[in-house]
């Protein structure tokens, strides 16, 4: 027995070996769970991709060596795009983990000064996410320069990144139709009777369903999903093999590009068009891209590598070899294909992988609205969270039923797999063009490689993909028309929201109270400070935002402590609760005035936290001692209003403000704002409040002899106005344009912005403020 061993000194290598078991088992478990959220859609193409390749003047040429280029076409397809593009490449360009377009604009603005959100600060910076990737500290190209220096190229770029949004919201509407009639409409191999319009119907009776089942989330059907789609991929890869042994095995020889290059030289033009087709073997791709937040790379590889690509191959070569000794039977290649004997289990599996593959799609569009919202540039919208323990699943009520009547309407209107399948495959192409210009940013711009090295991999991808692109153009009258019109409207919208949103901002910053004439009022601030504490809402990092002023003068009162609150996004995915809050003082110590930033990242959600109050007076507390103890914090923002300090919101040891459980014995005595009849009113409306009551604490100031006796009553007068209420400010406005304004400015302002902004949800709803303790102050903003 070795030394170490008999003395009980773990084996180093044994050690290696257990951890390097765990890594494995957790990587094989999250390629596992990856098969029912990531690959839906792009397993389920098999169903519609050949009937939807041979059409127009293509379906009179259905010989065996058509019939392989386009297989040898599919083959490479899928080779290149996925398997090269995004297994090997495009999944090392992670933010943080999380993956998509808004992943990869999120890069580029934190290496290059491209972003556009407005309120951005030097203190973000130091957020331990934002450093995610190399540093920038180097020499700065040409191109970085160059694009900074154009504020019309910023603005083209994050329309560039809208684009692919819309593109993947058409994705929503599209997936589901395509996915779900396709697979409904196997019923007409067996049920020579059925008519076209039943089958239309069925599918839109199972749309409904499946949109009305989405407020459930899809957390607690996420684990049965990935056993379907390993059944469907199963089923579909032994058919493949089935008709490759039984039809013809002649077709492996299809693998070769050379067929590619005789498919184009006999069809010419038709060839061309016929790619529109094609490209549907890859839809879902952008997926393993965009859903990689919920998993690991290295799992979706796994997935991808031993899995999906075998399968999908092998069921696209059978396809294969079934037409060409059946080509009159294209227009249902994939059931006719099925044995006889296994045809009603198959479909069924099919029917749940296109449900599968729709819920897929539904969930990613719900992430990509949020993220717009996020960034300014979609009106607000309520998001649920579903799922306690799968962070980032969620649910928009509004954008749901959107979905549902956009999509049972395409379903209606087309009636065809064919014509869904042109507007889906112009969705889908531009969404992978845009990720790849993105793409190749990222390799000059984040991984700090030559522009020689971007260059080759953009002409590379970007031409594969804009042939594709240029051949789904051509279907345009063919449906394709249906994207861009979604696109259009949804890219009208974010741009009038963003555009009045930013003119807002503006007008806000150009307006703001000077601290001069804050000090200048001395600390009561010339009106009378009543107990509690105000909370004024801006959007606003420094200064003193204009609606404070004009409540003061119009109401001269105003609480004794006051709060300048700011919620902001911060162009990085996730912020971590230690870092949320930016606290710092306004003015001297004596006017009790302070600002707190709230920070969260562009796939945050922002939970009911009945808790904001009591973290908001802890945090205060924090910096109160962190101030008087002269402490140096390495997150701060020099400004007019003094020195920012990022605060935890776990309460340190040294906190000298302690939450307790109030006692039945005595509350503290302390005056409040409120009358007795607003006090009643306040408990009556906790009481008949749907939502958990708030959970009561009281805090106490324990006994310290070595407090500064200036930090003890800066700190009691901050308990007593939390026990005397709290009362929310924001700005109730009404943005019009000037009277000098062109007239498409004011057709955008006064009725494109003033229309969304009444119908979208207020401000005050969206930040979870109690209804009950709101004060709005109503302003004009003339932009």
């Amino acid at each position: 027995m070795r030394p170490e061993m008999e003395m009980g000194v773990p084996d180093p290598r044994h050690r290696n070996r257990v951890s390097w078991i765990n890594y494995c088992q957790s990587t094989a478990l999250l390629a596992y769970q990856s098969l029912g959220v990531v690959y839906g859609d792009l397993s389920t193409s098999p169903l519609y991709v050949y009937k939807s390749t041979f059409v127009e003047k293509l379906q009179d040429d259905r010989s065996e060596e058509a019939i392989f280029g386009v297989l040898s076409l599919i083959f490479w397809t899928i080779t290149l795009i996925p398997l090269l593009k995004y297994v090997f490449i495009l999944l090392s360009a992670d933010d943080n983990g999380e993956g998509g377009t808004f992943a990869l604009y999120s890069l580029l603005c934190r290496h290059a000064r491209v972003g556009l959100l407005p309120n951005q600060q030097a203190a973000d910076e130091e957020l331990s996410t934002y450093k995610y990737g190399l540093s920038n500290q180097g020499r700065m190209s040409p191109l970085r320069r160059f694009l900074e220096k154009h504020a019309k190229l910023r603005t083209a770029l994050l329309l560039v990144v809208l684009f692919g949004a819309c593109m993947v919201i058409g994705d929503g509407v599209l997936t589901p139709a395509i996915s779900v009639l396709s697979s409904i409409s196997g019923l007409q191999v067996r049920a020579k009777n059925l008519h076209n319009s039943e089958v239309v119907l069925l599918a839109c009776i199972v749309l409904v369903g499946l949109f009305a089942l989405q407020h459930y989330g899809t957390q607690k059907v996420a684990f049965m999903f990935a056993p379907i789609v390993i059944l469907w991929l199963i089923s579909i890869g032994a058919i493949g093999v089935y008709n490759i042994i039984v039809w013809n095995p002649s077709v492996c020889r299809a693998l070769s590009p050379y067929y590619i290059y005789k498919f184009f030289k006999k069809t010419g033009k038709d060839g061309w068009i016929s790619l529109g087709g094609v490209l549907l073997c890859i839809t879902g791709t952008e997926a393993m891209f965009a859903d990689l937040g919920h998993f690991t790379s290295i799992s979706i590889r796994v997935a991808f590598v031993g899995f999906i690509y075998p399968c999908l191959v092998l069921q696209y070569m059978g396809q294969a070899a079934y037409l060409s000794k059946n080509p009159d039977d294209i227009q249902w290649s994939f059931y006719n294909s099925i044995p006889e004997p296994v045809f009603w289990p198959v479909f069924v599996i099919a029917t749940l992988a296109a449900i599968v593959a729709s819920q897929a799609v539904i969930s990613a569009t719900f992430s990509i609205v949020k993220q717009c919202q996020s960034l300014g540039c979609f009106p607000r919208v309520k998001v649920v969270h579903t799922s306690r323990w799968i962070y980032g699943q969620i649910y928009i009520p509004e954008i749901n039923w959107i979905l549902m009547l956009l999509c049972v309407a395409a379903t209606v209107i087309f009636q065809d797999t064919t014509l869904i399948g042109n507007a889906y495959g112009i969705a889908f192409m531009c969404v992978v063009f845009v990720t790849t210009w993105l793409m190749a940013l990222v390799i000059v711009f984040v991984w700090q490689k030559s522009v020689f090295l971007a260059v080759p991999f953009l002409l590379f991808f970007g031409s594969i993909e804009a042939v594709y692109l240029s051949a789904s153009v051509m279907k345009v009258p063919q449906g394709g028309w249906l994207p861009i019109v979604l696109s259009g409207v949804f890219m009208l919208v974010m741009y009038i929201w963003h555009y009045g949103t930013r003119k807002k901002y503006l007008f806000d910053l150009q307006n703001k109270v000077s601290m001069k004439w804050i000090l200048s009022l001395g600390p009561s601030l010339g009106i009378a400070r009543v107990p509690g504490i105000g909370l004024i809402y801006s959007e606003l990092v420094t200064g003193v935002p204009a609606i404070f002023s004009h409540f003061v003068t119009n109401l001269p009162a105003f609480h004794k402590v006051s709060v300048f609150v700011c919620v902001k996004s911060v162009p990085v995915p996730h912020v971590s609760d230690d870092e949320r809050y930016l606290i710092g003082r306004i003015g001297p110590k004596e006017y009790r005035m302070y600002r707190c930033i709230v920070r969260y990242g562009y796939k945050d959600v922002q939970k009911d936290n009945d808790n904001f109050e009591n973290q908001l007076i802890i945090s205060i507390a924090e910096f109160i001692h962190m101030e008087a103890d002269n402490s140096q914090s390495s997150s701060c923002d020099s400004s007019l209003d003094g020195r920012m300090a990022v605060i935890g919101t776990n309460v340190r040891s040294n906190l000298n403000l302690v939450p307790s459980q109030p006692g039945d014995a005595t509350q503290s005595t302390v005056r409040s704002s409120k009358s007795a009849t607003l006090q009643t009113l306040q408990s009556l409306y906790e009481q008949e409040s749907p939502h958990p009551s708030r959970r009561r604490v009281r805090f106490e100031l324990p006994e310290d002899n070595e407090l500064d006796p200036s930090v003890r009553e800066e700190l009691m007068d901050l308990i007593e106005a939390k026990y005397a209420g709290v009362a929310y400010i924001m700005g109730h406005s009404y943005i019009k344009a000037r009277r000098a304004s062109s007239f498409l400015k004011k057709l955008v302002i006064d009725f494109g912005y003033s229309f969304l902004r009444k119908n979208c949800r207020g401000p005050a709803v969206a930040l979870n403020i109690p209804h009950i303790s709101l004060i709005e102050v109503g302003m004009i903003y003339y932009v």
